[in-house]
Formats: structure tokens, sequence, C-alpha cells
């Protein structure tokens, strides 16, 4: 048992200590010390949804312990990595620290030097991070994304290079041509059907994206209003039944 002093303002660091300790081989929680990125890796993406959810909410007090989930998310990984020997929270902090520093040079007199002549958050990504070709830049978009984001963004970076629809007006054509393919596929087998069904979500996603509109947040905030709708019908039927 730690006699861990109670304080009336925490740091990170203060988290940092408190996970190495929940961590202890000896003396830590039967069941944080045993946990690995990979067994707590869908935790992190259930504590990031669930602050998505309190940022739709718009409830300060919810975002605030959301917020926190995903802070001891990050820096439970930062100690599991400091264990191996190969990075600390310090590390990530400075890390972070030099990339904004270093991808705003409008804001940072010292980026603007390094700089010179490169313009735009994009490019400044691609110098970075060694980025010299189009499969450099889609191969660095990651494959965990949800479906629809990967998408339009794997769609932007092609875009930069010249490939796919120019303007709206293309991309609603190629939707109409995916949406004639699907209607020839519904009948067929479930795999001609499932690659029909692919091509006209990737043309919708791409029509979607040149409208400026993200198509996962399209159809996350769409479900939400597609289950208040039915519940709101379910609550109206049943003085009825």
């Amino acid at each position: 048992m730690i006699d861990w002093p109670e304080k009336e303002h925490y740091t990170a660091e203060d988290l940092v200590e408190i996970i190495r300790i929940l961590r202890d081989p000896q003396d830590g929680c039967p069941w944080d010390k045993v946990q690995t990125h990979q067994s707590i890796r869908k935790n992190f993406l259930e504590e990031t949804c669930e602050a998505l959810e309190a940022i739709d909410a718009d409830d300060p007090r919810m975002l605030r312990e959301e917020l926190g989930d995903v802070l001891m998310q990050v820096v439970f990984h930062a100690v599991l990595e400091e264990e191996q020997g190969r990075s600390t929270f310090s590390d990530i902090c400075r890390e972070v620290c030099e990339k904004l520093v270093f991808r705003h040079p409008n804001v940072f007199a010292s980026s603007a030097a390094r700089n010179a002549g490169i313009n735009g958050w994009d490019a400044l990504k691609n110098k970075e991070k060694g980025r010299r070709t189009l499969a450099d830049e889609l191969d660095t978009v990651p494959a965990t994304l949800p479906a629809l984001m990967r998408a339009q963004k794997l769609q932007k970076r092609a875009a930069g290079h010249g490939i796919g629809p120019a303007d709206q007006q293309q991309a609603l054509a190629i939707l109409r041509q995916a949406e004639d393919s699907w209607h020839q596929a519904a009948g067929a087998g479930p795999e001609e059907a499932a690659r029909a069904a692919g091509g006209l979500l990737l043309a919708a996603a791409d029509s979607i994206r040149l409208a400026g509109v993200d198509a996962e947040e399209a159809l996350t905030f769409a479900s939400k209003a597609f289950c208040r709708a039915v519940e709101g019908g379910q609550e109206a039927e049943r003085p009825e039944q």
C-alpha cells in the first residue's frame, strides 16, 4: 500500500507517476500491471469515441471527464514505452511541440526561416516525413481509420496529384455510373454486390468531399437523427398499444 499525498492541484507529471505506480510489478494494480499496448488498444478507441460524444452533446462536465480518460490512455501507452526504454512522456511532448512549431511558419519565426518557400500544412508534413510520391502519401493513411474517413483522406491525397474527378460535376457523373453498377449487381451474388456497393460508397464519398462535407461526420449525425426519429415514433405509438 502506497501512501499517496492528496493534492489540491495535479499535473501531467503526477498522472505519469500514478500510472507508473499502478504498473509496478510488485505493488501495482493486478489489472494495470499486466496490460500491453495490444491488450488496451481498443480502450483508446472507446475513450476517444466517448470524448466525441461529449463534444457533440456540448457538455463541459462530461467533456472534462472524457478528455481525462483520453489523456490517461496517452500516458498509459507512454509509460509502456518508457518501460521498454524506447521513449518517455517528455519525449512525446517535445516531439509534438517541435512538430507544431515546424508546421506553423506563419506564426513562429524560427519555423519560417527553416521552411522558406514551403506553404501549406500538407507540404510541410510531406517535407517533415520525407514523402516524395503519391504512394508514400497513401501508405501513411492509417488502415484503422473508419472506412469513410479513410476513403476521403485517400481521395484528397490522390487529388493533390491530379488523380480523380476535377470537380463536383465529374464526381456526380462517376457516382451515377456507380449507382447503375449497384442496381445491376443488387440481384447478383454477394461478392459482386459487395464490390458494387464498395464502388458506390467510394464514389459517394468523393462527391461529398468535393462538396466540402466530411462524410464520416455527416453519416454520424444522420444516424443520430435516425435514432431520434425512430425513438420518437415508438414513443408516439405506445399509448395506442
